[in-house]
């Protein structure tokens, strides 16, 4: 029986992508929250679990750049359904095989179709939205990355053996927000097209403007969430245990990045966002360095705001650079190139456990605050340079 497709306005139409997107970030995040769980009800050491997450950025990354190179030939709405449904097979397989196989499987599976959803779905969410699509499509990413994992952890701390209800949950999420995207039927907005163009032709801007732009807003978006997140919270975890810890982790962090997104879109924040962001992120990680080893809980909880709010207002800004700047027909692939340089913080965390043993716990962070503030310095002169030309003409 064929699909009956609904002609939706642009503004139903952004809140079921986005409702899409939302699903995506709570079906990739909710699994951090069941690490604990998992160690005692399925036998599954911590590096095995600890595996899965390096397994689930082997298919997130190409899962990014081919969603986005090809949305931009194929359409954004099948691909966008493709990784909705891939990523809810990937939870499934997890469910239905909960050992080393099949949870690596899954995250695998699971990586491919996040990438695809969040590369096509930012992009198709700014051409149905218009302006500030895509930063919308960030705020409801950052929202399912932050309520997922909290709910598994709250649902495997009161029912430890029931680790199945939190997939459950987010495979029902992800099919039922797939099923009503599939329906859509609406034009693209014409402002987003006329607002890329107008960039690529008066500015002069185009493929390696708009990666000069957003990727070094990029960097701090998820090596911030990933320190409060990870580090921090495995810091903290030696004095408290149990599932809630990453759960609240992730929710406070990612939380505070959606909640500081919002405040940003209802200021109308410009580019000077960034610098903010970057210099947030400087001040968390100067805060991470400050507790050592074993911080207590205060400034963990700051810390985690601090940088969740540097992820939030970096994220904001890259994605706005890359819908303002990015060429029409290729912007699919340079939302894709922005999230991969934005995902690659996930790494972070396992470095800075690797160098620990010469390099300790507080040197490689504050490096990372003076990298940020660099970031924030950078943001500055490239914002003053951009308006010198804009400033000329009007003159």
């Amino acid at each position: 029986m064929r699909a009956v497709e609904v002609r939706a306005t642009p503004r139903y139409a952004a809140l079921t992508i986005l409702l899409v997107l939302f699903a995506t970030g709570w079906a990739a995040n909710h699994f951090a929250a069941l690490l604990p769980a998992l160690a005692d009800t399925r036998g599954l050491s911590r590096a095995v679990l600890n595996g899965a997450f390096g397994i689930y950025a082997l298919g997130l990354l190409p899962g990014l750049l081919g969603g986005g190179s090809l949305s931009d030939r194929l359409g954004r709405r099948p691909v966008v359904l493709c990784g909705a449904l891939i990523a809810a097979l990937g939870n499934v397989i997890m469910l239905a095989q909960p050992d080393q196989t099949g949870i690596y499987l899954g995250r695998l599976i699971l990586g491919v179709g996040v990438g695809l959803t969040v590369s096509a779905g930012t992009v198709w969410t700014a051409e149905v939205h218009g302006e500030g699509g895509a930063i919308a499509a960030g705020v409801a990413l950052t929202a399912g990355f932050a309520l997922g994992p909290l709910f598994s952890g709250l649902t495997s701390q009161a029912m430890r053996e029931a680790v199945v209800v939190p997939f459950v949950v987010t495979v029902v999420l992800s099919a039922a927000t797939a099923l009503a995207a599939s329906r859509l039927r609406v034009a693209p907005h014409h402002s987003t097209a006329a607002i890329s163009t107008t960039a690529v032709d008066d500015g002069g801007r185009g493929t390696s403007q708009t990666l000069k732009s957003a990727l070094p807003m990029a960097v701090w978006v998820f090596s911030s969430a990933s320190v409060a997140m990870v580090t921090m919270a495995a810091r903290i975890g030696e004095r408290y245990s149990g599932p809630w810890v990453p759960g609240i982790a992730a929710a406070v962090t990612l939380g505070s990045g959606a909640v500081i997104q919002l405040v940003a879109r209802r200021m109308n924040a410009g580019p000077q966002a960034g610098v903010v962001g970057a210099t947030l992120a400087a001040i968390g990680f100067l805060l991470a360095a400050a507790g050592g080893p074993a911080p207590s809980m205060a400034l963990f909880l700051l810390t985690a705001v601090l940088l969740g709010f540097g992820y939030g207002l970096c994220l904001r800004d890259g994605l706005n650079d890359v819908e303002a700047m990015a060429p029409a027909e290729i912007r699919g692939t340079l939302t894709g190139l922005f999230y991969i340089g934005a995902y690659l913080g996930f790494a972070l965390p396992v470095a800075l456990v690797v160098i620990r043993p010469f390099a300790g716990v507080t040197a490689p962070l504050l490096t990372l605050a003076g990298l940020a503030a660099t970031s924030a310095v950078f943001r500055v002169v490239h914002i003053t340079a951009d308006r010198r030309p804009s400033e000329a003409v009007a003159a």
